[in-house]
C-alpha cells in the first residue's frame, strides 16, 4: 500500500514538474527558445549515441573477432546478412551523423579539433571493440564516449545560468511594469499575440484529428458508406477534452472570420469593426457554450447533440453580426444621391439570406424536435434577427423615398420614430422571454452552475441594452414634435417636453435657462426654445445613425 502510495505521489510530482517546465518553455521568446531545442537535442543525442553503443556491443560479445575475418579477408563471413559485420554497419553510421549533428548544434565551447573529431568519439566504442581488447574494459567505453559530449552539454549549462537567470528576471520585471502601467488584462493579450496562442490550438487539433482520421483509414474503419458516423466520431472526439474544446474554437475562429471576410468582399466594403470582431467574438461564445452545457463530460451521442445545438446558437449569433455589417451600409446606400445599384443589389440579397436562413433554420428545428429551452432561445434569437433586418429594410426604404422626393417630407421622422419603436419593442420582448427561459434553467434544469446563471445574466444584459438603445429614438421624437410646438407658440406644453427631455439627459441648466426665459416677449421665448430644442436634438441625435436628418429638420423649422 505504501508502495502504491509512493509511486502515485511520484507520478504526481512528475507531471507537475513537467507541466510546469512546459509552461516556462512556452513562455519564452524565439531566441531563447532556439537555443533550449538545441539544447535539448545535444542532450537528446548523447543518451542515444550511449544506446546504441550498448547494442552495438551486445551484438559483438558473443560472435567471433572481426579483426580475424578483416585480416583474414574472409569475405564470406563479412558480407553475410546475418552476420555481426553486417549488423554493426548502420550503428557506425548512425553514430557518425549523431556526432557530426552534435558538432554542429551543441551550445558549449567548439574548438576546432574537438569540432572535427566528435564524429570519431561517437562511434569510438564500436571501433575499439574491433580491436583484440578485454571485454571487461569494453563495457566501459559506452560511457567514456558520451563522458565528451555530457561534459560540453554541462559547461553550455554553467555558462548559460546566470543568462537564463537574468533573462527570467528581467521577464518578471517586464511582467510587473507592464501590469501596473495598462493592467493584467493587457497583458494576457499582449502575450496571447505574442505566443500566437491560436495558431498553436489550430495546430494541435488539426493534428490531433489527423492522427485520429489517419488511425481510422489504417484500420479500414473508413468507406464512402459510413462517411457521416466517421465525420460525427472525430468531432465528439474533437471537443472531449477543455484543451481539444479550445482547439477546436480556434478553427471555429477562422471559419467564422473568414465568413465575414467573405460578406465583407460581397458588399464591397473593406473597413468594418464588426467584421473585425467577428472571429474573436464567435470564439468567446462557442468556448462559453461549451463551458455552459458541459461539453466535456458528456457521454459521446449526447455530446455530438449538445455540439450541434451550441452550433445553431452560434450560427444565429453569427446572423446577428452579419446584419450589423450590412446595416451601415444600406444607411449609407439611402443616403448617397448617385448610388451604385451593384451596391443595392448586393446589400439586398445579403438581406433576404439573413431572412431566409432563420427561417429555414426554424422550420428545420421545429419539425424535427419537441420545445424545449433550448429551441425558444434559438427562435428568439432567429426572430430577432429577422425583425431587424425587416426594420433596416423599412429604414432604408424610407431614406431611400426622403432622397428621392422633391420637396421636404415633414412626416419623416416619425415614420422612422415609430419603425425604430416597434423593432426596438420586439427586442424588448423577446429580451424578457430570453429572462424567464434564463430563469426556468436556473430553477429546474440540471447542469453546470455557470449554464444555470449565464442565461438570466444574458436575458438582463438584453433588457438593459435594449432600453438605453430606446432611449435616443424616445429623445428625438419629443424634441422634433417640441419645433413644432415652439414655432406655434404653445410655451406651456413646450416648456413640460424640454424639461422632460433635458432630466432624461441630465441637462438641468438648459432646462432652467428656458424656464427663465418665459418671463420674456413671445418671439424671445420661441427662439430659446428653439435653441434648447436644437440642443437636445443634437445630444440625442449623436447616439443614432439619423442625425443629418435631424440637423436638416432644425434647418428648415428654423
Amino acid at each position: 500500500m505504501k508502495t502504491s502510495n509512493y509511486k502515485q505521489h511520484l507520478l504526481v510530482e512528475c507531471n507537475s514538474k513537467s507541466l510546469f517546465c512546459a509552461l516556462g518553455i512556452f513562455m519564452l521568446w524565439t531566441r531563447h527558445l532556439v537555443m533550449v531545442y538545441m539544447f535539448v537535442i545535444s542532450l537528446g543525442l548523447t543518451f542515444l549515441s550511449h544506446w546504441s553503443n550498448v547494442s552495438a556491443l551486445a551484438l559483438m560479445e558473443n560472435n567471433s573477432c572481426i579483426l580475424e575475418d578483416v585480416l583474414s579477408m574472409n569475405t564470406t563471413r563479412l558480407l553475410d546478412t546475418g552476420g555481426v559485420a553486417v549488423s554493426l554497419l548502420p550503428h557506425v553510421v548512425a553514430q557518425w551523423f549523431m556526432g557530426m549533428l552534435f558538432a554542429y548544434i551543441h551550445l558549449g565551447p567548439r574548438y576546432a579539433i574537438l569540432q572535427k573529431s566528435m564524429p570519431l568519439i561517437f562511434a569510438s566504442p564500436i571501433l575499439l571493440a574491433v580491436l583484440p581488447i578485454k571485454m571487461r574494459i569494453i563495457r566501459y567505453l559506452p560511457i567514456l564516449a558520451a563522458a565528451v559530449p555530457l561534459l560540453l552539454t554541462k559547461i553550455t549549462i554553467m555558462s548559460s545560468g546566470m543568462e537564463a537567470g537574468k533573462t527570467v528576471y528581467n521577464g518578471y520585471q517586464f511582467a510587473t511594469n507592464f501590469v501596473s502601467n495598462f493592467g493584467l488584462s493587457a497583458l494576457i493579450e499582449n502575450e496571447w499575440q505574442r505566443l500566437n496562442v491560436p495558431s498553436v490550438l489550430r495546430v494541435f487539433w488539426t493534428i490531433r484529428i489527423t492522427q485520429e482520421f489517419l488511425g481510422l483509414v489504417l484500420n479500414d474503419q473508413v468507406s464512402t458508406t459510413n462517411l457521416v458516423p466517421t465525420t460525427q466520431k472525430l468531432l465528439v472526439d474533437g471537443c472531449e477534452t477543455l484543451t481539444a474544446v479550445l482547439g477546436m474554437t480556434s478553427i471555429i475562429s477562422v471559419i467564422c472570420h473568414y465568413i465575414g471576410k467573405a460578406f465583407q468582399w460581397y458588399l464591397l466594403t473593406f473597413e468594418n469593426d464588426e467584421e473585425k470582431s467577428l472571429g474573436t467574438v464567435s470564439a468567446v461564445l462557442f468556448y462559453i457554450l461549451a463551458l455552459q452545457t458541459g461539453l466535456t463530460s458528456l457521454a459521446p451521442d449526447k455530446r455530438f447533440v449538445r455540439l450541434c445545438r451550441n452550433l445553431c446558437l452560434l450560427f444565429t449569433a453569427l446572423l446577428h453580426f452579419l446584419h450589423n455589417i450590412v446595416s451601415p451600409i444600406l444607411m449609407s446606400l439611402s443616403a448617397a444621391r448617385n448610388p451604385s445599384r451593384k451596391r443595392h443589389f448586393r446589400a439586398l440579397t445579403v438581406c433576404a439570406f439573413l431572412i431566409i436562413a432563420p427561417i429555414a433554420l426554424l422550420i428545420a428545428l421545429w419539425s424535427r424536435h419537441s420545445p424545449s429551452t433550448w429551441l425558444l432561445a434559438v427562435t428568439a434569437f432567429s426572430v430577432e434577427v429577422v425583425v431587424k433586418v425587416c426594420v433596416s429594410l423599412a429604414t432604408y426604404s424610407l431614406f431611400l423615398l426622403d432622397a428621392r422626393r422633391p420637396s421636404f417630407w415633414e412626416k419623416l421622422d416619425d415614420y422612422l420614430y415609430y419603425v425604430r419603436a416597434f423593432g426596438n419593442s420586439v427586442e424588448f420582448c423577446f429580451g424578457i422571454l430570453l429572462f424567464f427561459n434564463g430563469a426556468w434553467i436556473l430553477i429546474f434544469e440540471s447542469g453546470y452552475e455557470i449554464f444555470r446563471i449565464i442565461p438570466s445574466v444574458v436575458g438582463y444584459n438584453s433588457l438593459r441594452t435594449i432600453a438605453k438603445s430606446q432611449l435616443p429614438v424616445l429623445l428625438i421624437f419629443l424634441v422634433n414634435f417640441a419645433i413644432k410646438i415652439a414655432c406655434n407658440d404653445d410655451k406651456e406644453i413646450l416648456f413640460i417636453i424640454i424639461k422632460s427631455c433635458s432630466s432624461l439627459l441630465n441637462l438641468k441648466t438648459v432646462s432652467n435657462n428656458t424656464m427663465n426665459s418665459n418671463s420674456n416677449s413671445s418671439n424671445s421665448s420661441t427662439a430659446a426654445a428653439v435653441a434648447t430644442a436644437t440642443g437636445l436634438a443634437t445630444a440625442a441625435a449623436s447616439n443614432t445613425t439619423h442625425s443629418f436628418r435631424f440637423s436638416r429638420n432644425l434647418g428648415m423649422q428654423d
